[in-house]
């Protein structure tokens, strides 16, 4: 019985060996990563005097590989202003070297800022183009090719035209996203083409942007063009520029300091539902934009850090336009914890 127990033990082990050196094979491993973002936060309306507390996001996502070709990643938001949301759960399969197709839910493909997750925000609150004008989820599947003679990738899909709260619909449109992105050592330029139809109306988009983080410094400005056919809402022109500075300190826990300047606008914009009447309305009106803001943070690893984050928002509007409730002038404490 002994010898049966030693020979067991020594068989289990070898499996494990094996097991281990297989997973590890290559710089591969089945260990899945655990990643989450805590973003907490304290808001004051100038205008009004009021103010509230928020968890923003109480973000949580697994990453891993089931074979050296194939990944998978799955996210969801244990609390979103109080509410929970499934957001992300895809698989990816490389089918040659920089070839891969992706299927399941994601953002779709368009735009460079509406990409930010919240541990990657430069601003408290996204740009209006990431916000109101481009904030899309789909159901779908995309291919992409990095080239390898070039630093240059091209990616494209094709979506359910409906939210991602409704998968069992049947349809004869669907939502298409492409988009191009070309890295020249510090400068990163990316365009777009975008066409959704999340109603009866279908809205085009295109999208250019450009990137340039020489040392320190971080810029980037951002054009966003919405048409909708038929003339049933007038065009959406959105913008979007910001700098950020860095630079490290030794201030107890904190070992960086950043200072960041961002101007962005929009111009009247419909979500793409229509009334009761069958038209579509100004869910959201122009507005102007003026944030500026200051970061000191911990930074233990790429994805391991604290950010302590002050801004201030200074909201312009149409003459006569209502100011919506809670897209006033307003200041802003954040604390971003990121593991």
């Amino acid at each position: 019985m002994a010898f049966f127990n030693i020979r067991t033990a020594v068989a289990a082990f070898a499996i494990m060996t094996a097991s281990s050196a297989l997973a590890e094979n290559d710089g591969f491993s089945y260990v899945p990563h655990v990643h989450g973002t805590l973003r907490t936060r304290y808001e004051l309306s100038t205008e009004s005097g009021e103010s509230r507390f928020q968890v923003r996001n109480a973000r949580l996502a697994i990453d891993g590989r089931v074979a050296p070709a194939v990944d998978y990643f799955m996210q969801v938001d244990l609390c979103d202003q109080g509410t929970f949301k499934s957001l992300d759960f895809w698989a990816r399969v490389e089918l040659a070297k920089g070839l891969k197709v992706q299927a399941g839910q994601f953002r779709m493909p368009f735009g460079v800022d509406p990409f930010r997750a919240p541990h990657n925000y430069i601003f408290a609150n996204r740009s209006f183009i990431g916000r109101q004008i481009c904030n899309y989820r789909a159901v779908g599947f995309k291919l992409s090719y990095s080239l390898p003679a070039l630093p240059l990738t091209v990616e494209g899909g094709v979506f359910n035209p409906y939210t991602i709260g409704n998968h069992n619909v049947w349809s004869k449109r669907m939502a298409y996203a492409a988009k191009a992105t070309y890295t020249l050592g510090t400068v990163r330029l990316s365009t777009g083409l975008m066409s959704i139809s999340p109603d009866e109306v279908r809205a085009n988009l295109v999208d250019g942007c450009v990137s340039w983080s020489p040392g320190r410094w971080l810029l980037e400005a951002e054009y966003m063009y919405e048409h909708y056919t038929h003339d049933s809402h007038k065009p959406c022109h959105g913008y979007n520029a910001f700098v950020d500075y860095h630079f490290p300190i030794h201030a107890g826990l904190f070992d960086r300091l950043s200072f960041q300047g961002r101007f962005d606008a929009m111009t009247s914009h419909s979500t793409g539902y229509r009334n009761d009447e069958g038209q579509l309305t100004d869910n959201n009106p122009a507005r102007r934009r003026i944030t500026l803001g200051s970061t000191i943070s911990h930074v233990k690893a790429k994805n391991l850090y604290v950010d302590l984050r002050v801004n201030y928002e200074k909201y312009f509007y149409d003459k006569g336009v209502e100011t919506p409730a809670g897209q006033g002038d307003k200041a802003l404490v954040e604390l971003v914890v990121r593991f």
